[in-house]
């Protein structure tokens, strides 16, 4: 597709008013798109970025062809509250709809969770895509992880679990609002194949796209030759990059730590859990909270680690995605360090086994005592650290990349397109 088009991006979250991986992928395909000719819209809620900070975090910049619109309500935090709620933008509906009635080819939702609900996608007239950064459409937290202990295989204890996690009912889920608004939707997008499969086997109805997400790499952020990279210096340290939540699995590392000397935890997020884990840790030395971490500082970071732990105890035992040939999704902490030329160690849960088996970019771990020999191997043997992290490297180039990722996505506009125009359509 060579034409210029018009795209309009909504999401919760859009750095620096954001929190987790979703915005950040957001911002990095809206300035993509923006510095190929195209002209991007962003519509993010600053009220609900405020339920949890008061302050963003980080310096983001955007292309001049990106114009940002903010979100804010006099009603402050009642108004994300009334969204959960009702399932409806209510409060900012009359912002909205003058964005949308400025005319776009492309609206793209991701986190709509409380920046409209459900209800926003009836909004607008163009074609309609949206990718499923979580599983809010078939979870009320989001997460799959039932009374935010273990992977939910099956949703059945919605309404105990919800509470559990300690957010309200939301009580447009037991009624039609969420179905009648999906069928506004003209391709839901799956970062992963496990993604498109539990929707699937959750009954959502409509086109899934199997389309993985892409990481792009500043000037700066090259990866460099050799062990640890040339910049490396100091303690050698695995990194945990990631928003502290107990799905995130770093409550089982942290103690690892407490008797694991031959390398330091360097710990790069924020999140509900960081007050518990700050404490777990107090008094192990080897432990480093540093917060949020963006840019070319989280490049650096991921460049100079011996390896990236990803701990995570979600999801979905015995679901493994489709050989790397296919073209399969990641986590984007996986594919931030692949970038990088850094190895990733990973629980052996879920489908991240198979992905470090097809690419051989990492380690898996199914035991304390297996993480630690893993760590060992990792230390005494720097060749064989830089072995992993170029076999990632590889991996990320040809799956992960923005023109990879550009390519399929044009691809699948024009063909929504094409099917607008046909009689038949």
């Amino acid at each position: 597709m060579r034409q210029t088009l018009r795209f309009c991006m909504i999401t919760c979250f859009y750095p620096p008013y954001n929190f987790g991986g979703d915005g950040i992928f957001v911002h990095r395909l809206s300035n993509e798109l923006a510095r190929r000719g195209h002209t991007v819209d962003v519509i993010h809620c600053i009220d609900t970025y405020r339920l949890g900070a008061a302050l963003p975090q980080g310096t983001y910049q955007d292309h001049s062809n990106v114009r940002v619109h903010g979100l804010k309500s006099a009603w402050g935090a009642l108004s994300p509250f009334v969204t959960h709620q009702t399932g409806l933008p209510l409060l900012k509906s009359r912002r909205i709809r003058e964005i949308l009635n400025g005319g776009f080819d492309v609206i793209h939702y991701h986190n709509i969770s409380l920046v409209g609900g459900p209800g926003i996608l009836a909004m607008g007239r163009a074609i309609k895509l949206y990718t499923m950064h979580d599983y809010w459409l078939v979870c009320p937290t989001h997460s799959l992880f039932r009374f935010n202990r273990s992977s939910c295989p099956r949703p059945s204890v919605c309404l105990a679990c919800t509470l559990v996690h300690k957010r309200p009912p939301q009580w447009w889920r037991y009624s039609g609002l969420l179905q009648e608004s999906l069928k506004h939707v003209d391709a839901f997008i799956a970062p992963s194949l496990t993604s498109q499969r539990k929707h699937e086997q959750s009954g959502l109805c409509g086109l899934i796209v199997h389309l993985p997400n892409f990481v792009s790499v500043s000037e700066n952020g090259v990866p460099q030759p050799g062990p640890r990279g040339k910049e490396a210096a100091g303690p050698p340290y695995v990194l945990f990059v990631g928003r502290l939540e107990k799905l995130k699995g770093l409550h089982t590392i942290v103690p690892i730590f407490q008797r694991y000397d031959r390398a330091e935890l360097w710990v790069a997020g924020t999140g509900t859990e960081e007050a518990s884990l700050r404490t777990m840790a107090r008094e192990t030395r080897n432990v480093r909270f540093l917060g949020h971490q963006s840019g070319e500082n989280l490049e650096r970071l991921y460049r100079q680690a011996v390896a990236v732990i990803y701990p995570s105890s979600n999801f979905q035992r015995g679901v493994a995605e489709a050989s790397i040939s296919g073209g399969q999704g990641a986590p984007l902490v996986i594919m931030e360090a692949f970038a990088q030329k850094t190895p990733v160690v990973a629980r052996r849960v879920g489908s991240i086994p198979s992905l470090l088996e097809h690419t051989g970019g990492g380690l898996v771990y199914s035991s304390d005592e297996e993480l630690t020999a893993g760590l060992d191997r990792l230390l005494a043997n720097p060749a064989y650290r830089e072995s992993l992290g170029c076999r990632g490297y590889a991996a990320y180039q040809k799956n992960w990349t923005v023109e990879a990722y550009l390519s399929r996505y044009f691809a699948l506009i024009e063909r929504l397109a094409g099917e607008r125009r046909s009689p038949s359509a």
